[in-house]
């Protein structure tokens, strides 16, 4: 840059840049030079070849020292440049949220917030909220940006699911998997505003499966089982020995199974809880003589790809069928499923004196109300409760008489 030089404009000079060129001519950068709080100041204001000239320069510094004098507007080029800064950066924003307000729901779960669960949840929660989403959220309103989802929509969806004989639980889930969806995106600053899922009614319903087994009813399934498909079998006695949930047979390995103590751990159950059972002698019986490979090996491995199973095999509704088991019951609550082993190992423990705490334990259940529901199973409670406390007022009798002598 070259030494400054003056204009025919009072405060306004300009330095020329030794290579750039402004047409044939040296490239001109203008400065401004005035008294700000009794000191002299000088500010850049830009090139000629930005369109700047030793008018305009002059006439930014007359605008500069007319807010100065008046107190309207800024009184410094540094201020003017910050203020139209700061509002760009502003408009900036205000595009940027606009465009996230503007994000449809189906695009958002797909690129926003299903990768960000596949990490954080099980495999089987974030699979279910994904089919939830693909079969009925998405088809209805995934278009919409959250902004414009409203209450109505999610009644209409809860009306659809319903009316197609989807489950109360089924929509409770899919209603819940939204609310989720949008405080999501109210943490990213996608979504602003009351959430609607929360004025909305999830439907009421019991879902507690409260079938059981009679002892003549498992020993006829399993004997059909054991017939049928060998390794359905085991698992069944398993389920009813142990009380396992079919996922947790499905996970167990070998280095889970104690044949010298007897003892099987289940690692990272549906509670998050490691829980260690008793085996019964035949399910000891059936561990030893079955093939025991490597530690790390299932035990009941996918047959067709060595992984971990997806459900239980067809043998074992076709053996609930040929039983009768099921037959003239509509309740799907009563009808007999794999699940309802796990069922009838713990109503078989209460019903012969086991505590709802210990059965807890043995079920792997985060709460002792998911255990109450075996509660009435358990032998000569009232007539227990009602003798003790006859036991205790007559003693408080005796006192009285006593006291009264």
């Amino acid at each position: 840059m070259s030494k400054y030089k003056s204009t025919n404009y009072p405060g306004v000079r300009y330095r020329e840049h030794t290579t750039r060129k402004h047409g044939i001519k040296p490239d001109q950068y203008f400065f401004i030079r005035y008294q700000k709080d009794g000191a002299r100041k000088e500010e850049g204001v830009g090139w000629a070849s930005e369109g700047w000239t030793p008018s305009k320069v002059a006439l930014k510094l007359a605008e500069l020292k007319s807010a100065a004098t008046t107190g309207e507007g800024e009184s410094r080029l540094s201020d003017v440049r910050a203020k139209v800064e700061a509002e760009k950066q502003a408009e900036q924003a205000r595009q940027e949220q606009e465009a996230r307000d503007n994000v449809p729901l189906s695009t958002y779960f797909k690129e926003i917030y299903y990768p960000a669960i596949s990490k954080e949840k099980k495999k089987s929660a974030h699979v279910r909220e994904e089919s939830l989403f693909r079969l009925w959220v998405d088809p209805t309103m995934g278009h919409k940006p959250l902004k414009d989802i409203s209450a109505f929509d999610l009644e209409r969806l809860k009306k659809t699911m319903l009316d197609a004989g989807r489950a109360p639980r089924s929509v409770e889930y899919t209603l819940t998997t939204l609310g989720q969806i949008f405080r999501h995106a109210e943490r990213l600053d996608y979504y602003q505003g009351d959430i609607p899922t929360n004025r909305v009614k999830k439907p009421k319903y019991d879902n507690k499966r409260v079938r059981f087994l009679s002892h003549d009813e498992a020993h006829a399934l399993l004997e059909i089982l054991q017939k049928k498909s060998p390794e359905t079998y085991e698992m069944a006695l398993l389920s009813l020995h142990c009380g396992l949930r079919a996922g947790e047979i499905f996970s167990l390995a070998w280095k889970d199974v104690d044949l010298d103590h007897g003892l099987i751990t289940l690692l990272d159950t549906k509670s998050s809880k490691t829980r260690t059972l008793s085996m019964t002698a035949d399910i000891q019986s059936f561990f030893m003589a079955k093939y025991q490979g490597e530690k790390q090996d299932l035990v009941f491995p996918d047959r067709k790809t060595g992984g971990i199973r997806k459900q239980i095999s067809k043998s074992f509704p076709r053996a609930v069928s040929e039983t009768g088991l099921n037959n003239g019951i509509e309740d799907r609550r009563q009808r007999v499923t794999f699940h309802t082993l796990r069922h009838t190992f713990a109503s078989w423990l209460v019903m012969n004196g086991i505590s709802l705490y210990d059965v807890k334990e043995l079920l792997g259940h985060a709460t002792l109300t998911m255990t109450e529901r075996y509660a009435h199973l358990a032998p000569d409670r009232n007539k227990k409760a009602a003798a003790t406390m006859e036991q205790v007022f007559q003693k408080k009798s005796v006192g009285n008489v006593v006291n009264m002598r």
